[in-house]
């Protein structure tokens, strides 16, 4: 690859970067803020947005609520009396009318770094502006099923905890009594093992099921990099549907069946899974449609093969229920003990899943040992550098051997002026005697580019980095640098990021963003600068677009391109001087260089 060519791959790869800088302004951002927004409705809904219903599902009777929504509070107190829930991980409560998991507030996690600010609400009652909340049940044929309606009795049990589990019962009047049994563990996990006595003298029929419901979902959160909507797994193989595949009237459900399995609804960081026996057939089912009062309503359900109740006989399924954080650990943990098929999968790892699961899993190692997230992604910087020396070794010395030709190549260039064809013979001939491959200079540069993006991607999509500091004015991982040379570097005490419109955010630039931008700037002027005089002016300009692109992003993901930076400079350095290829750094500055001694 000649140096043109050389240059006009560099571009390119710029052009890919530059890309991801904008994608981060335009969306990423843009969709924290909303969803920092939706959880403030979430807590205290002061300004209810919309009317809901409920998506139906085979078997089960959907309610249409009339009216504007209800504050959360309001909500907890209208639909009467309630089981509390509290668990070292989550808190909330149970509503015995309908016997559904709808109120659900997460203890560890909050809406910002402060840990006085709300708890992030993941699961909502239907009379809010958000419902969201999962639901376990039977459906019959000419059989009177608990509903939406059924006003269900607590008959053991006072607040749900781990080793404390509740019991719910409910009777059809008509010989059937329904008994529910609820459970939770220390994390995330819900048991409900639901059972009926078939009291009415002749055998029934019943069809287990269940569903997580949601209205009003955040349609803003799903983009290229990012898959939040369906999801699930049967057959041991990734089941995933997006909320806009429903977006047209009478779309129809995706349908799907599994021995063992799962399905729920994902956002980024936060999951509500329905999970069934694990040895047993199930038909699962996503869905999309809108309420009577034209909601965006959304429900992925399963339900079980039928359970044929003689006279006197009983019937019991053992239901599960996912509702929390996607945390790694965590949810190996339920894969592995429980044995729930693909359960990690719930994070997106995307399509280098190959090179994202890997670099999670050494990056979380390194935050165990190191005690800092950001040390951690300092660690993994290294690492991957390391790993990938060889590499870049391979095209440093490609591309000196190639600037050593240059001169001859000038010379060639001179000779066939008027002869295109003999000047490539020539240096073709150049290239086989000197030994030289113009390709060997990108090849390795190629193979680095679905590391940046697996990088990326695991910095973007795991919670483990959410609100984790860093050391000095860092403390959010997640959020973009809070310094600015617009409030003096924090001496003024407002905070640029929310008291500039979004359109303007570019301009506050803070100290990674501006380090970032020196690195790549010191980078350039390892090399000497590209005779096109168009080249010239774009890579000039280069480090001061991704300078102000990179004040959006999250400190976290600045701070690996800077230290990347470093790691780079410092190799490229190394290996060109030990090439002996000219480093024209004191140049490129307007210094002289050094004279040898």
């Amino acid at each position: 690859m000649n140096e043109g060519n050389n240059k006009n791959f560099l571009i390119a790869l710029a052009l890919s970067l530059l890309v991801f800088a904008v994608w981060q302004y335009f969306v990423a951002t843009p969709q924290m803020k909303a969803e920092q927004a939706r959880q403030a409705v979430l807590t205290k809904q002061e300004k209810p947005v919309a009317a809901p219903g409920a998506p139906g599902a085979p078997g089960m009777q959907g309610v249409t609520v009339p009216g504007s929504p209800q504050t959360r509070l309001a909500a907890l107190k209208a639909g009467g009396p309630r089981v509390a829930i509290d668990a070292p991980m989550v808190d909330g409560s149970i509503q015995l009318t309908g016997a559904r998991l709808d109120d659900l507030r997460l203890k560890n996690y909050h809406e910002t770094i402060d840990p006085k600010s709300d708890e992030i609400v993941l699961l909502a009652p239907r009379s809010t502006a958000y419902p969201y909340y999962a639901e376990f049940g039977w459906v019959a044929q000419g059989v009177r099923t608990p509903n939406a309606q059924s006003v269900w009795t607590q008959t053991s049990g006072a607040t749900l905890s781990p080793g404390k589990p509740v019991t719910l019962t409910w009777d059809n009047g008509q010989g059937l009594v329904f008994s529910r049994v609820v459970a939770i563990d220390d994390k995330y996990m819900f048991t409900v093992a639901d059972s009926v006595k078939n009291n009415t003298g002749r055998q029934v029929t019943l069809y287990p099921y269940g569903a997580i419901e949601r209205q009003n979902a955040p349609l803003h959160e799903g983009n290229f990099i990012l898959h939040t909507g369906f999801v699930g797994v049967a057959n041991n193989s990734q089941i995933d549907a997006k909320y806009d595949a429903f977006k047209e009237p009478g779309t129809p459900p995706v349908n799907f069946n599994s021995t063992g399995g799962w399905a729920g609804i994902t956002d980024k960081f936060w999951m509500a899974a329905v999970i069934p026996p694990q040895n047993e057939v199930f038909d699962g089912q996503y869905l999309g449609s809108k309420t009577a009062s034209g909601v965006d309503a959304y429900q992925a359900n399963y339900r079980l093969g039928a359970r044929r109740l003689n006279a006197g006989g009983n019937a019991v399924v053992t239901h599960r229920l996912f509702a929390g954080a996607k945390v790694v650990s965590t949810l190996k943990e339920y894969e592995d003990r429980q044995q729930i098929a693909k359960f990690t999968n719930a994070v997106d790892w995307g399509w280098f899943w190959f090179l994202t699961r890997p670099f999670f899993t050494v990056l979380d190692w390194f935050n165990k040992a190191l005690g800092n997230f950001g040390l951690a992604i300092l660690a993994l910087t290294v690492v991957v550098k390391i790993l990938f020396f060889p590499l870049a070794n391979a095209s440093f010395r490609a591309m000196s051997k190639m600037k050593k030709l240059q001169p001859q190549m000038e010379q060639l260039k001179k000779e066939h002026t008027d002869d295109p064809q003999k000047f490539q013979t020539a240096m073709m001939e150049l290239y086989k005697r000197e030994n030289a491959n113009p390709i060997a200079g990108c090849v390795p540069i190629l193979l680095t580019i679905p590391v940046f993006f697996a990088l990326y991607k695991v910095l973007f999509v795991t919670i483990e980095m959410r609100h984790a500091p860093f050391y000095g004015w860092v403390h959010d991982l997640s959020a973009a640098d809070p310094t600015s040379y617009i409030n003096l570097f924090g001496l003024l005490p407002f905070n640029p990021h929310t008291a500039l419109p979004q359109v303007l955010l570019f301009l506050s630039l803070g100290v990674w963003p501006i380090l970032y931008g020196l690195t790549m700037w010191v980078q350039q002027k390892l090399n000497p600068a590209p005779t096109d005089p168009v080249q010239q002016k774009m890579f000039a300009f280069m480090p001061l677009i991704f300078t102000f692109l990179f004040a959006t992003f999250p400190a976290g993901l600045v701070i690996y391109y800077t230290w990347n930076n470093i790691l780079t400079i410092i190799q490229q350095w190394f290996i060109m001087r030990r090439e002996g290829v000219e480093i024209h750094l004191f140049e490129n500055f307007g210094k002289k260089k050094p004279a040898a001694e």
